[in-house]
């Protein structure tokens, strides 16, 4: 993996992805996936500590694969796994949310025991494509995860008052919420408002107002909240934050979102969720492609100074 770290949590050196192995078996014992994931360690959501820290890699399945100005920067799957066994093998790192083929991987590289897993549930709203509002679910079912023995499931929710394509994804998302509670499965809601650019681009709205409406939109869906977690955006001005999460009383996580490609934008992301993870609601971080794509290529960096955050906040 070249330009970026690859020790473990040890100190001693992955060995790198054997893509040829990860063939091999996908193509003679299909079946060991499942093998795999009965036979994973399992772990409470929350431990000890009750914080969170969830490393995210969902984003090739929706077409997303750049990071800062790199257009294809989450393209190469055997390197985009080994910075993902190398964040999950950092102390503090609670656990990973991804689509399917890459949990399948990691659960053939044995990298998931004592880690929590969520499966990215929605993501057939591609990006860039004019359906892009009408986020199908087309990633894990809610039993997908209680068959694998996952942790919980994650939702997208973008609302644009002018596309028709955000109905129905409200109401799709409101049945997933109750299919999952049913099961007493956790499910993390990201919602946004969002709209289009003349050029027909989607830009969510992080003003304060715009995310107080969309965690309370969010906080309503489904006939029950037990089981519901919002995964949230800090506010442009990040001491909005406390009012803005004064509107639900559901645990949260921050999302960390592509925080540009410099150091000094690093930085900047590092101080907003300082502040916002003292709030009483909010219990935890899910972050990737800033940490997975660090700037200087540190990813055991990037990730220890993340885990740090949480320590400081508790």
């Amino acid at each position: 993996m070249a330009g970026t770290h690859t020790e473990g949590g040890s100190g001693t050196r992955l060995p790198p992805v054997d893509v040829a192995e990860l063939v091999r078996v996908r193509t003679h014992r299909p079946e060991a996936i499942a093998e795999a994931a009965a036979r994973r360690v399992r772990r409470p959501l929350l431990g000890t500590s009750g914080r969170l820290m969830i490393v995210a890699a969902d984003h090739p399945a929706r077409g997303a694969l750049g990071v800062g100005d790199r257009a294809l920067a989450m393209a190469n799957r055997a390197d985009l796994l080994q910075r993902l066994r190398l964040a999950l093998s950092r102390p503090g790192v609670d656990g990973v949310l991804a689509t399917a083929d890459v949990l399948d991987d990691l659960l053939l590289l044995g990298a998931l025991d004592h880690k929590v897993v969520l499966g990215s549930m929605n993501r057939g709203g591609l990006q860039g494509a004019r359906f892009e509002l009408d986020d199908r679910f087309t990633g894990h079912r809610p039993e997908d995860i209680q068959r694998l023995g996952f942790d919980a499931g994650k939702l997208l929710l973008r609302i644009d008052y002018t596309d028709p394509g955000s109905l129905t994804t409200l109401e799709s998302a409101a049945r997933v919420i109750d299919d999952m509670a049913a099961r007493r499965l956790p499910v993390f809601v990201e919602p946004f408002i969002t709209s289009r650019t003349p050029d027909g681009r989607l830009v969510n709205d992080l003003s304060a107002e715009a995310v107080t409406r969309s965690v309370a939109i969010a906080s309503g869906l489904g006939g029950s909240s037990a089981y519901t977690w919002l995964k949230v955006p800090v506010t442009e001005n990040p001491e909005d934050m406390a009012r803005v999460m004064e509107t639900s009383t559901l645990p949260a996580v921050l999302l960390g979102g592509d925080v540009g490609d410099s150091p000094g934008e690093q930085v900047a992301a590092y101080e907003k969720w300082r502040g916002a993870l003292r709030l009483p609601t909010v219990r935890g971080l899910v972050v990737g492609r800033s940490l997975l794509y660090p700037a200087d290529g540190d990813v055991a960096a990037a990730v220890d100074t993340a885990t740090g955050l949480l320590r400081g906040a508790a």
